[in-house]
């Protein structure tokens, strides 16, 4: 007996996990007053079902899935001239094999509103992302969230900052809003070819140690396929400071000059 749809929703999924699976609402329906209509909940296991493709592939494609037709049914529905709902276990078997642990699941290891708030807070504040999970898990020791999932919450957060301009474009703006020393070229009038960009007092190092630089090429490392050209200049005490950095589309000599 539970006071509300809401208690339903928080009992299942913390009793699963517990148990060693995860639960979800393969259907429901809320009572308007018209024909047919009735309030009831059909809760079942993560794994029910099978899996459809969206589209018809020509060449069949090697794919897995989660999903095993589990038969695992939760049935709720409002008591009958009463208060409150009411849950009947429709089959509670499994036909797999309970989790040990639930860590690393996608949908076990969501992140609540507040604790993506806590990851955008401390992503400003230069926060590495390991140890940004060490203080969710102190806040939640049972939290199942993974690192690849703050990695993926961190970039929708850098998402929502970029709004709709393009990631080169969002660099052009830092770069001017910072006022870095900058310069880059396009083509095409909308397609940047090169760009490079300096610290401001960086220059006054590169001015007093300017005997020994390091220079290296990075590929494929962003979606451009432009290479990542990174400028290291040596101090006489032989510590090492990035000097500047750029983005090239080819190794020849127009783009190195």
């Amino acid at each position: 007996m539970f006071a509300t749809q809401d208690d339903i929703l928080q009992w299942a999924p913390s009793v699963a996990y517990e148990i060693g699976f995860v639960t979800m609402i393969l259907r429901s329906d809320i009572n308007i007053g018209m024909r047919g209509r009735t309030s009831f909940m059909l809760i079942g296991c993560k794994r029910s079902g099978q899996y459809g493709s969206r589209k018809k592939d020509f060449v069949r494609r090697i794919t897995g899935s989660r999903k095993c037709g589990c038969p695992f049914k939760l049935h709720g529905k409002p008591v009958v001239g009463g208060q409150g709902w009411m849950m009947k276990l429709m089959c509670g078997s499994h036909n797999h094999e309970l989790a040990k642990s639930l860590v690393g699941h996608p949908y076990a290891g969501r992140l609540t509103k507040d604790e993506k708030t806590i990851i955008a807070y401390m992503t400003k504040s230069m926060v590495k992302l390991r140890n940004i999970l060490l203080t969710l898990k102190e806040h939640n020791a049972n939290s199942c969230t993974t690192i690849k999932q703050m990695y993926n919450a961190r970039s929708a957060y850098r998402s929502s900052i970029r709004g709709s301009d393009t990631e080169m474009q969002h660099l052009i703006k830092l770069l001017e809003r910072n006022q870095y020393i900058h310069w880059h070229r396009l083509k095409d009038k909308d397609v940047v070819r090169d760009i490079f960009w300096c610290h401001p007092d960086v220059v006054k190092l590169c001015n007093a140690c300017n005997l020994v630089f390091l220079i290296d090429s990075t590929h494929k490392t962003n979606k451009y396929r432009l290479l990542l050209f990174d400028f290291v200049g040596v101090t006489p005490t032989g510590m090492t400071f990035s000097a500047s950095f750029a983005y090239l589309e080819g190794e020849r000599v127009n783009n190195m000059v």
